[in-house]
C-alpha cells in the first residue's frame, strides 16, 4: 500500500487531523537574530527566516512538530514554507535551500515515526511548498501590465529543487499550499507531478471567494484537477466561519479528499489572532456536521491547543463522502465552464 492509499483508507474511516502553524509557535519562542543565524556566515539579517531554523534550531522545530503530533495530528507539515530560492533571496541564503528542505523533512519524519511507533497509527509527512513572493499572473509594475519578475520555467525549476530535497528528507507528499496565484500552482504541479503524490491548498484574498489571480474555488479546481491531487482544499485566508461557504462549493465539486485548515479567526489591529481554541473547534465542527471535510487542521494563529480541540470535537464525526468524478467537460477561466453534461 502506498502512502497515498494509506491516507485515503484512514480518511474513509474518520476525519483526519492536520497540524497547526509553525510561525505562531516560532514567534512565541522569542528568538534573537543570532538564534536564527546560528553559525552560518550570512551577510543579511536572518531574523524572521523561519525556514533557516531547521538548520540552526532543529530541536525547536522538532518540539513544535511533536506538540502537534501529541495534540492528535495525523498529517504533519514541514517548516519549509519559504525554503525556496526565490524567497530565500531576501536573506541571501539561496545556497542553503537543499539543505534546509532535507532537514525540514527529516525533523518531521522522525517525529511522525516516533508517534506511529507508540500507537501503530500512521502519521503522514507533507512537504510544504509556499507560494513564493513572486507572481506569474500579475505584473508588479502598474505601468507595465505585461512585465513579470519571473517566468514559468524558472518557478517550476525552483519548486522542483525544493520538492526533491523534501522527498530526500522523508516527506510522503508534496503540499502546494496557500495558493494565491493559480499559475504559480501550475508551475509547482509541473515540477512535482512525476515525483510524488500532491496535496493542493488554495487561499482566498477576499470574501467573494477568489484568489489573487481571480479564480473562484470551482474554477481553481477545474484548473488543477489534472494533477489528481490526493487532497484539495483551502487554508489561511480567514477563520473557519468565513471559509465555510467557499469550502462547501469546493466540497460539492472536487472528486478527491478535502483538507482545510483555517486561521484562528481574523487578526486584530496588531496582527495577532485572538480566537480561542474552543471557538475555532466549534466552527470546524460545523464543517464536519455538513459533510464538507476529510482532513482538518489550523493555519495562522493556531496552536497545539487549537489542534487538540479540533481533534476532540470531530472525533466521532463522519468524514465527507468523496463524490464520483462527473462525466462532463469542465474548463476554467476565472469561472468554471461546463461544455457538455
Amino acid at each position: 500500500m502506498t502512502q497515498a492509499d494509506a491516507l485515503k483508507a484512514a480518511a474513509a474511516e474518520r476525519i483526519l487531523i492536520k497540524d497547526g502553524a509553525f510561525g505562531t509557535a516560532i514567534q512565541g519562542a522569542g528568538l534573537t537574530a543570532d538564534c536564527y543565524r546560528g553559525t552560518y556566515d550570512l551577510a543579511k539579517d536572518q531574523k524572521g527566516n523561519n525556514d533557516l531554523l531547521c538548520l540552526t534550531r532543529p530541536e525547536l522545530i522538532g518540539d513544535i512538530a511533536r506538540g502537534y503530533a501529541g495534540a492528535g495530528a495525523d498529517v504533519l507539515g514541514t517548516n519549509s514554507f519559504n525554503a525556496n530560492r526565490i524567497s530565500q533571496a531576501d536573506y541571501g541564503a539561496e545556497h542553503l535551500v537543499p539543505e534546509m528542505n532535507v532537514a525540514a523533512a527529516r525533523i518531521v519524519r522522525e517525529v511522525a515515526d516516533e508517534f506511529a511507533s507508540r500507537d501503530g497509527r500512521p502519521r503522514f509527512v507533507a512537504g510544504a511548498l509556499g507560494p513564493t513572493n513572486k507572481t506569474l499572473s500579475l505584473s508588479p509594475d502598474v505601468n507595465d501590465p505585461g512585465f513579470r519578475e519571473v517566468d514559468f520555467d524558472f518557478v517550476r525549476d525552483v519548486y522542483r529543487e525544493q520538492a526533491k530535497a523534501l522527498l530526500a528528507g522523508g516527506a510522503d507528499f508534496i503540499l502546494i499550499e496557500t495558493v494565491f496565484d493559480t499559475l504559480n500552482c501550475k508551475a509547482a504541479i509541473a515540477a512535482v507531478l512525476d515525483l510524488a503524490p500532491i496535496m493542493i491548498s488554495m487561499t482566498l484574498t477576499d470574501l467573494s471567494g477568489r484568489n489573487l489571480s481571480g479564480h473562484t474555488v470551482e474554477a481553481f479546481w477545474a484548473s488543477v484537477r489534472h494533477a489528481r491531487p490526493v487532497t484539495i482544499g483551502l487554508n489561511c485566508s480567514f477563520g473557519a466561519a468565513q471559509l465555510r461557504p467557499h469550502l462547501a462549493a469546493l466540497a460539492r465539486t472536487a472528486d478527491t479528499l478535502i483538507m482545510a485548515y483555517p486561521n484562528a479567526g481574523l487578526p486584530n489591529e496588531l496582527g495577532q489572532y485572538d480566537e480561542a481554541a474552543a471557538e475555532t473547534a466549534g466552527q470546524v465542527r460545523e464543517w464536519a456536521d455538513e459533510g464538507l471535510v476529510n482532513i482538518v487542521g489550523g493555519c495562522c494563529g493556531t496552536t497545539p491547543a487549537h489542534i487538540a480541540a479540533i481533534a476532540d470535537t470531530v472525533q466521532n464525526a463522519k468524514p465527507r463522502t468523496v463524490p464520483a468524478a462527473p462525466r462532463r467537460t469542465l474548463l476554467a477561466g476565472l469561472e468554471p465552464m461546463v461544455l457538455a453534461a
